[in-house]
């Protein structure tokens, strides 16, 4: 058992955890992560490992509540417990100083993105960060970001903070004003192709972490299957990060969506047991 030492929202449905696991808190690396099960009959699911603490024992996971396990495991809170974390699991990120280091963060995608973007700065690198959110309130790790690099620059769709538009325009900006040698993307499918396609042409090295697709995290059920450079990988244990260039989106958006129907299944389930359990409440107060 894992204990919840804290637990806060950065965002509607975005929670913070930061989870007793002294072992893995000793030996992870940037860009690895975590499979974590909340009970003994709950599902197996893979979360980056945000950033950790080894003198506390401790790693952070940042959660989007998107579906059942996601969102059971965002009702839970501090002195709560976790059943299974195991890890840390996946290839850490490669970092080298490669000159001026951009790490992109389309939602979610900033907690992934944050702990290689610390890395990079510690390499040497100078380092900028672009974070995008559908609209202010989807913003996060902005101050963390601020203190891990040099620039920051934050975008969201309705131009409800920073500036208005995708990520992908201000990269554009920036490599229109300045020698751009790395970039990381990670968030959405979309997103990250779209990073791609900015940056192929021109030949700027590009990144992306395909942890969206993985499933069991260890390469057993096969549902993390992509194309990468004409060849059928395993995210989950010869990634989670992979030459953007190389990656077939297209196919990895499909081969993502296969579990959709069954998903919305659970999740709707789910949400009637959370219900019955509200009305229940609500009975025995009155």
């Amino acid at each position: 058992m894992h204990k919840i030492l804290s637990a806060v929202f950065l965002a509607p449905e975005i929670k913070r955890f930061e989870v007793e696991a002294p072992k893995i808190a000793l030996k992870r690396k940037p860009g690895q992560f975590v499979i974590i099960r909340i009970d003994d009959e709950g599902e197996r699911i893979p979360l980056t490992i945000a950033d950790s603490d080894a003198s506390k024992g401790t790693v952070t996971i940042i959660v989007q509540g998107i579906g059942k396990t996601t969102k059971q495991l965002n009702a839970l809170g501090a002195g709560e417990f976790i059943s299974d974390v195991v890890g840390p699991l996946g290839r850490p990120s490669h970092i080298e100083n490669f000159g001026t280091a951009i790490s992109i963060g389309g939602g979610v995608g900033a907690a992934i993105a944050y702990p290689t973007a610390v890395a990079l700065k510690e390499a040497g690198n100078h380092t900028i960060s672009i974070i995008g959110g559908r609209s202010r309130d989807f913003v996060i790790l902005e101050d963390e970001m601020r203190r891990a690099c040099d620039e920051v620059f934050v975008t969201t769709d309705d131009g409800s903070y920073g500036r208005r538009g995708f990520v992908t325009g201000q990269l554009k900006e920036l490599i229109a004003t300045r020698r751009i040698d790395f970039v990381l993307a990670v968030g959405p499918i979309p997103m990250m192709s779209a990073v791609a396609d900015v940056t192929r042409d021109i030949g700027i090295p590009t990144v992306v972490s395909l942890n969206p697709v993985m499933i069991d995290g260890t390469g057993m059920c096969g549902g993390c299957r992509a194309t990468v450079g004409a060849r059928t990988v395993f995210v989950c244990v010869e990634g989670p990060e992979f030459n953007a260039h190389e990656v077939d989106f297209s196919t990895l958006d499909r081969r993502n969506k296969t579990y959709w129907v069954q998903e919305r299944q659970a999740l709707a389930e789910h949400r009637c047991h959370l219900e019955d359990a509200l009305t229940e409440k609500l009975q025995e107060t009155r």
